[in-house]
């Protein structure tokens, strides 16, 4: 999960992240940070899709939703939190993300795509995690390489296993940084 390089946005806690296409993990963990600063319940719609009010039919009982008329304070409530999740992701992205998604109606309809669309379907994302795994029980320090080179690739890898919902204990990523350094 690097950072861009000669990263110069500015760096107001105010400003929603910027995604141009590129380094969607370090946006996406950034965006996840200001959503829930923002409004925790921000997240939840984005995860679980927006809130729909119903109402009870008389014939037969079923859950039907109710019109705009209907709506008291809380669904107005609970709706708008679909459209500040949408303002936060729309004002987030760039033009070219922007085509990805300018027809979808739902803060979740905005997320899921950006993800699949960088992050690769459910397959595709395990064998990303497969390849950093497999990379990180792999790694070795080379003779040329020095300590600072390591740790940057080492962090690196972990944050990149870590956006992906890999998650290494500490406890095994310090035995694993202890197992590879040179005795000297």
């Amino acid at each position: 999960m690097a950072a861009p390089p000669n990263f110069e946005e500015d760096q107001s806690t105010y400003r929603t992240p910027r995604f141009n296409g590129q380094y969607y993990g370090w946006w996406k963990t950034r965006m996840h940070d200001f959503i829930m600063v923002e409004d925790s319940e921000l997240l939840d719609v984005i995860c679980d899709g927006p809130f729909v009010s119903t109402k009870t039919s008389d014939d037969p009982a079923v859950k039907v939703p109710t019109t705009r008329k209907e709506f008291n304070d809380a669904d107005h409530k609970a709706i708008e939190k679909n459209f500040q999740a949408k303002k936060i992701l729309v004002c987030g992205i760039g033009p070219n993300e922007y085509n990805r998604i300018s027809a979808c109606q739902s803060a979740k309809e905005i997320w899921e795509p950006l993800q699949t669309a960088h992050e690769g379907t459910t397959q595709v994302k395990q064998s990303k995690i497969d390849m950093l795994t497999a990379e990180y029980e792999l790694f070795r320090m080379k003779d040329d390489e020095s300590i600072q080179d390591i740790h940057t690739w080492f962090t690196s890898t972990i944050n990149e296993l870590h956006s992906m919902g890999e998650i290494i204990s500490r406890n095994k990523l310090v035995k694993k940084i202890l197992s590879v350094l040179p005795s000297s």
